[in-house]
């Protein structure tokens, strides 16, 4: 796969480019469930999406603080529209960054990306999901102390309920379409699920996928995302260069 993708440094951090890419950036928001993670570490995540997509792949740099990282967000997706139709993608504490990037972008009225995808998604901070214990089993790796004190750290002063820190609490009128991917044994499970409720229930269009387990998810995720941004962006055209 590295031999057909390009992988340059950008000004908020790598692009990945795939042969031909075609007019959409996809801004991919990678962190995992502990909230941290540079973005080299999910090059490979970001390459798969942009062979699937078509798309430039951009993968800001984030600060490991609270409001900090959601400027970052921000800055990287106000660059990313001079290279044309942006889609916004996030994993795990990415995909919360993501949402929370949704509702800032409509509480300051800046134009929204085309469509967001968001992929195990950490979303409510307050750790309350019944998920969070009853998948822990399926996932030994997973540790909710850890997460707790990292949620703790990335917080600091901020209320764990603030709608931009913690986007199940957001008002989620006026998003654009989002598509949740999950897996049933994920302890995010929950998030997931009440988000997605939450947002059909404010007129969003939703397309929520939950999976059998992580394989499966890992396996699937590729294409649905693709089909899901494809329905939503321009056909395939030259890019500009990201400046």
């Amino acid at each position: 796969m590295a031999g057909e993708l390009s992988v340059e440094a950008g000004p908020a951090g790598p692009v990945v480019r795939p042969p031909d890419p075609g007019e959409t950036v996809v801004l991919y928001l990678y962190s995992d469930r502990y909230l941290a993670a540079a973005p080299e570490t999910a090059l490979d995540r970001a390459g798969r999406l942009a062979l699937h997509t078509g798309s430039t792949v951009v993968c800001p740099r984030l600060r490991p603080d609270f409001p900090a990282a959601l400027e970052d967000v921000q800055n990287a997706y106000l660059r990313s529209r001079s290279a044309g139709p942006v889609v916004v993608a996030g994993e795990q504490g990415g995909a919360g960054l993501a949402a929370a990037l949704l509702v800032q972008l409509r509480n300051s009225g800046a134009a929204p990306p085309r469509c967001a995808v968001l992929v195990s998604a950490l979303l409510d901070l307050t750790l309350q999901a019944p998920s969070l214990q009853l998948n822990a089993a399926a996932n030994p790796a997973f540790d909710a102390a850890e997460l707790r004190r990292r949620v703790a750290g990335y917080a600091a002063d901020t209320p764990l309920t603030d709608p931009l820190l913690n986007p199940l609490y957001a008002n989620l009128h006026g998003l654009p379409a989002i598509q949740l991917l999950v897996a049933s044994t994920d302890p995010l499970l929950d998030d997931s699920l009440a988000f997605a409720a939450r947002a059909a229930r404010s007129g969003v269009t939703v397309d929520l996928r939950v999976r059998s387990d992580a394989a499966d998810l890992d396996a699937e995720a590729g294409p649905a995302m693709a089909g899901f941004i494809a329905a939503r962006t321009p056909a395939a055209a030259s890019p500009a260069r990201l400046a």
